[in-house]
């Protein structure tokens, strides 16, 4: 519900007068809750519903990893085939996070690489590029990343991919690929809302609690004021002394959202308008040399399907 929330307002900001319309889809196969389950069967349509319409832009998001390998993820080859349908039914796709590296792996074989701590929180990144997807953006910004692994820029640059954003560190941010579809891969998630990293955070800290993980977590970088990172050093203590769940009993109430930095909205929506123009320009040059078929529900001025695997 959160991530088709985020894509829904981001998409809304960015659409600055242009018709958008979104489907959200899921794939089945994806490990959820049963309340979770409950919620995607009632609004959601099945991934295979797809296949025989026309779309112009896919975004497909993450989800949290089950296996180390991720053709050992249950998703695996549904996300696969979506892919290759994208590639050749879309005008564009965006894979988010999780599904970038899959992706990638499935396309030209790179395997993602395990980072030595979760890179967490927001991280200030560089414009590097001269591509119209970050055309107007600054020559640096800041932007939310939630990740154990990385890709290796020189293996996709070895590969024919194109990197737009890099942090700092050096580690890829958004990068591109022109098949017959323009792929678009953001291994961060300039979709987050301000207190995003705030609610994993939290529930990361639960699951240390309850003794779901050994280590406490790290606190996301760039993001927290002085006072708020103050209070969460001082939780962090407790939860040493008494591993309990008792320890989050004042957590949200000692963190007020002013206490938290959310820069990267404004670059989050210039990304997703410059996509969204690409999809209608691209849409337009397509209408003046063949009509596509008529796709029913799906044919708009400028239509989006998100394909969500959370």
């Amino acid at each position: 519900e959160a991530t088709e929330r985020q894509f829904q307002t981001l998409l809304s900001e960015a659409a600055e007068g242009m018709s958008v319309q979104l489907a959200f889809l899921a794939i089945p196969q994806v490990p959820r809750s049963l309340e979770t389950k409950r919620r995607i069967d009632s609004l959601y349509l099945s991934i295979d519903a797809l296949w025989d319409q026309d779309v112009d832009g896919l975004i497909v998001s993450g989800a949290e990893p089950v296996a180390p390998n991720l053709m050992d993820e249950p998703f695996w080859e549904s996300l696969a085939q979506l892919v290759d349908w994208a590639q050749h039914n879309t005008y564009s796709s965006v894979w988010s996070c999780l599904a970038a590296q899959a992706a990638v792996l499935h396309i030209d074989g790179i395997p993602r690489r395990r980072l030595g701590d979760k890179l967490f929180g927001v991280f200030e990144c560089a414009n590097i590029s001269e591509h119209h997807l970050t055309s107007g953006s600054p020559d640096s910004f800041g932007m939310p990343h939630s990740r154990w692994n990385d890709i290796p820029e020189n293996e996709l640059s070895a590969c024919g991919y194109g990197v737009l954003t890099r942090l700092k560190n050096g580690l890829v941010d958004t990068f591109v690929k022109k098949c017959k579809s323009l792929f678009v891969f953001c291994q961060g998630h300039p979709e987050y809302e301000p207190a995003s990293l705030l609610l994993e955070y939290r529930r990361d800290i639960r699951r240390y609690l309850r003794g779901e993980r050994e280590t406490y977590p790290s606190m996301p970088e760039g993001y927290f004021d002085q006072h708020a990172a103050a209070t969460l050093s001082e939780l962090r203590v407790q939860a040493f002394a008494n591993r309990s769940e008792q320890c989050l009993s004042n957590f949200s109430a000692s963190l007020q959202p002013a206490r938290i930095r959310s820069t990267w909205r404004p670059q989050a929506v210039r990304f997703y308008r410059n996509w969204l123009h690409y999809l209608s320009e691209r849409k337009a040059m397509r209408a003046h040399t063949r009509p596509r078929r008529a796709a029913a529900e799906y044919s708009f001025k400028s239509s989006a399907a998100a394909a969500s695997a959370v």
